[in-house]
């Protein structure tokens, strides 16, 4: 039984990226492996078969293991509801909310829970390939480390280093890094990878050559920066450009501070005939077929901030011209009439007014509730499959109209009676190609081109393991999983 565990120089050097790669790259060898990270910071997240929360990235990580996600993968997941405060979520259930001087003393009782789960995976599987959070140099947050170098020495596992060249300064971060470390820590150090490189290898030799020279660690390989591959993003929001077609369907997505689950229009952004837009703070919401209003993980905060942007008004003149608005999770509590959250789960207990264009209102309550689900759209009795994730229970009128028949026998959502606006608090439902393809078509696209998305998801794992294949030392990577 062998663990090891991928470091980062940054966030986002590509320490999730690389695990997915190695975790298929294994399952090509025959080798059973599991994914794992000790504590997540994310907003992004997934539920498993066992009805609990973890990171998306490690539900990403255990498709490319061919595992269905489970809670040991991520035992600690953060999900920020305020710039100094998250809700901190145990073995997929949510147990407290704190800020984070209290969770620096919580991390004792964090730690159990890390181990705990790092065992049963061990037992269960030959290696647990493991993804750190952050840099392990961040000194001010080196007490009690369950994350990355806390974690490593606890259970004695070795560690790869990766930095993103396309940063720049790509040796003073592997050098600094590894200066800003314990003896112990820098022992277990096994070798530097540099991510995102593009141009002549030629002429980056010198440097790997002095690298190797200065630390007396190898370098593990250099992976090649990629444009068009796509990896479900950890928490930030990927804006790259993507080619499209002469005639698209125009989508708008606002971006609030407490987005929450962004992944949920990776298939609309990468559809050939969506050109999909994310506003930020202070822009206008442009001319658009179709308004999305995404998840939140603090609803009535983000309604107070979409309103001081001026969005509550672009929202009603676009319904006005005649578009349509859809409201996903936080979104569709959005669309009611208010959102009340009596014991502060969120924020300040209170209640807020909603945009008051469906006739429901939303209570938050202790219990989150958590669940994977299969049903039909109301739209064209289409397919649909996707994940609950929320706190909120939605009563009023406008929910006997509902959007989506559920096979549990549940109805979920509503949509308006002139057919304008749709609310559900399904995440994941653009992934079902026939639901995306009716959603699309009740925003106005003619002759829709359906996209197997969790096929391209499959291609690009592929791609990943090659890029492990093709230009790291693989004889160094079988020696340290032990194979």
């Amino acid at each position: 039984m062998t663990t090891l565990m991928v470091q980062g120089t940054t966030s986002d050097a590509g320490k999730s990226t690389l695990v997915t790669a190695l975790c298929r790259w294994l399952v090509r060898q025959g080798v059973a492996v599991a994914p794992f990270k000790p504590q997540n910071m994310a907003l992004n997240s997934a539920v498993t078969a066992e009805g609990g929360e973890i990171g998306r990235a490690q539900a990403v990580q255990a498709q490319a293991a061919n595992l269905a996600p489970h809670t040991d993968m991520n035992p600690v997941l953060l999900k920020p509801n305020s710039d100094t405060g998250s809700q901190v979520i145990i073995h997929g259930r949510a147990v407290t909310s704190m800020n984070a001087v209290a969770y620096h003393d919580y991390k004792a009782i964090a730690m159990r829970a890390v181990l705990a789960s790092h065992a049963r995976l061990s037992q269960a599987y030959p290696v647990v390939m493991v993804e750190g959070a952050g840099s392990p140099a961040e000194i001010n947050l080196r007490a009690n480390d369950i994350a990355n170098m806390g974690f490593a020495e606890a259970v004695d596992c070795p560690v790869l280093l990766i930095a993103d060249i396309n940063r720049g300064g790509v040796f003073a971060h592997l050098v600094g890094t590894l200066e800003l470390l314990s003896p112990s820590e820098q022992a277990r150090v096994k070798g530097f990878i540099i991510n995102r490189f593009r141009g002549d290898i030629a002429l980056l030799q010198p440097g790997l050559d002095w690298l190797e020279a200065r630390t007396g660690k190898p370098v593990v390989g250099v992976l090649p920066y990629v444009m068009d591959l796509h990896l479900e993003a950890e928490d930030g929001i990927d804006q790259r450009q993507i080619d499209k077609a002469a005639q698209v369907l125009k989508v708008v997505v606002p971006v609030l501070p407490r987005i929450s689950n962004h992944t949920d229009f990776d298939p609309l952004r990468l559809h050939p005939q969506v050109d999909l837009q994310f506003v930020g703070p202070g822009q206008a919401i442009p001319a658009a077929d179709l308004i999305i209003l995404p998840g939140s993980k603090s609803v009535r905060s983000d309604l107070a901030y979409l309103r001081a942007n001026g969005w509550e008004t672009a929202v009603a003149r676009h319904l006005r011209y005649g578009g349509k608005v859809l409201g996903i999770c936080g979104g569709l509590q959005m669309l009611g009439e208010q959102v009340h959250d009596p014991l502060g789960l969120e924020g300040l207990a209170g209640s807020s007014a909603g945009l008051g264009l469906l006739a429901f209102s939303t209570t938050l309550e202790q219990e989150k509730q958590l669940r994977n689900v299969r049903g039909r759209l109301v739209l064209e009795d289409a397919d649909v499959s996707g994940y609950e994730i929320h706190a909120g229970v939605t009563c009023g009128a406008a929910l006997a109209s509902a959007a989506v028949l559920l096979d549990d026998g549940r109805s979920d959502g509503a949509q308006s009676p002139d057919g304008q606006i749709l609310g559900t608090y399904l995440h994941g439902l653009f992934e079902t190609p026939a639901a995306c393809s009716a959603l699309l078509r009740w925003a106005g696209l003619q002759d829709v081109q359906e996209v197997d998305y969790h096929g391209l998801r499959e291609r690009d794992i592929e791609r990943l393991a090659d890029l492990v294949e093709h230009h790291l030392d693989t004889d160094l990577l079988r020696k340290l999983c032990g194979i």
